[in-house]
């Protein structure tokens, strides 16, 4: 299944970086989501389909409400994910970035299953390392970095859980990382 879901990815990758889908992804896919989460009770995400999505629970950087965005992720190993802020490869970065610089704790569902996460900023000397992590899923997806004009905000989420066991001081600042403003940095560990 794997070399399928493969060979799918590789031939409907470069689709997605056409000016055509870029215009009309943001309209339209949202709602279509939307829909097939409602008809099958939260088990089905049209994006699960060809890569690893989850539905973020963010608080409001400004208003404080709940928001709920789909995106794609790329497993980074103990539960821990990596989400990239591409907004299809617009000039503004998209408002979850806002939100998790504002409030990084925050909640995932993958699969049906919620879980607690606090988001970290990934460190500059971290972003080579999770890009390739994430073209290894999804060949070119840093085009939409490149074709924005800006640096895409990437995050780590890590479980709350998983930070829970850690020291106190550990928990509040990733291996390798530094607070700043408020927010953890993430570097990856060699």
């Amino acid at each position: 299944m794997s070399i399928i879901l493969g060979l799918v990815r590789s031939a409907v990758a470069p689709l997605t970086r056409t000016r055509l889908f870029r215009s009309t992804a943001p309209t339209v896919l949202p709602p279509v989501e939307r829909v097939i989460d409602r008809l099958s009770r939260g088990r089905v995400q049209l994006s699960a389909l060809l890569v690893p999505s989850l539905v973020l629970h963010s608080t409001g950087a400004r208003s404080g409400a709940q928001r709920e965005t789909r995106l794609m992720y790329t497993p980074d190993g103990a539960g821990r994910a990596i989400v990239a802020g591409t907004s299809f490869a617009r000039a503004r970065h998209p408002a979850w970035t806002y939100n998790l610089l504002a409030h990084p704790d925050a909640s995932i569902v993958v699969r049906g299953r919620r879980l607690s996460v606090r988001a970290s900023l990934i460190d500059p000397d971290g972003r080579d390392n999770a890009w390739v992590r994430i073209e290894r899923q999804w060949p070119g997806y840093r085009a939409y970095e490149r074709d924005s004009g800006r640096e895409v905000r990437m995050f780590l989420l890590r479980p709350v859980a998983a930070a829970g066991r850690l020291g106190t001081r550990e928990a509040e600042r990733p291996a390798g990382g530094e607070q700043r403003e408020g927010v953890s940095t993430w570097r990856p560990t060699t």
